[in-house]
C-alpha cells in the first residue's frame, strides 16, 4: 500500500486537519471527539501514525498537512483505477456513470480535463 493511501477513520482524520491548519493538538482533540467521536488517546495514536507516515506534522503541539490532500485524493483515484479496472480509465468512466446523464457543462468540463492531460501535451 502506498504511504499516500488512508484508511477511512485516517483519511476523516487528516480531513479535520486539512480544513483546520494550523490546528492546536488540543484543538484536535476536540474536534476528533466531536466528529469522528474519538477519545483523546485515539486521536494521539492515528496522529501519531501519520506523522510517521509523513502525512501530517506536528511541531509545537501544532498540527499542519506535510501532505497535500490533492495528493492523496490523486493516489486513492489512481489505486481505485489500477485495482478494479486494470488501470483503464474509459472503463472506469463507464462503470462510474452506470446509465445517469450529464448536462452539456459537465460534458465541456470532462473534455477540457482530458484534453489537459492528453498523452504528448503539458499539463498543468
Amino acid at each position: 500500500m502506498s504511504n499516500l493511501r488512508l484508511a477511512e477513520g485516517e483519511y476523516r482524520f487528516a480531513r479535520i486537519v486539512w480544513e483546520n491548519e494550523p490546528l492546536p493538538s488540543g484543538r484536535l482533540v476536540e474536534l476528533s471527539l466531536k466528529e469522528l467521536g474519538w477519545k483523546k488517546s485515539t486521536t494521539y495514536t492515528v496522529l501519531k501514525k501519520l506523522v510517521d507516515r509523513g502525512i501530517l506534522r506536528n511541531e509545537n503541539a501544532v498540527v499542519t498537512a506535510a501532505v497535500p490532500r490533492e495528493a492523496v485524493l490523486r493516489e486513492e483515484s489512481r489505486a481505485v483505477v489500477d485495482r478494479a479496472f486494470d488501470g483503464s480509465l474509459p472503463s472506469f468512466l463507464a462503470h462510474f456513470m452506470g446509465g445517469r446523464t450529464i448536462s452539456d457543462e459537465e460534458a465541456d468540463e470532462l473534455k477540457a480535463v482530458i484534453d489537459r492531460y492528453r498523452e504528448g501535451e503539458g499539463h498543468d
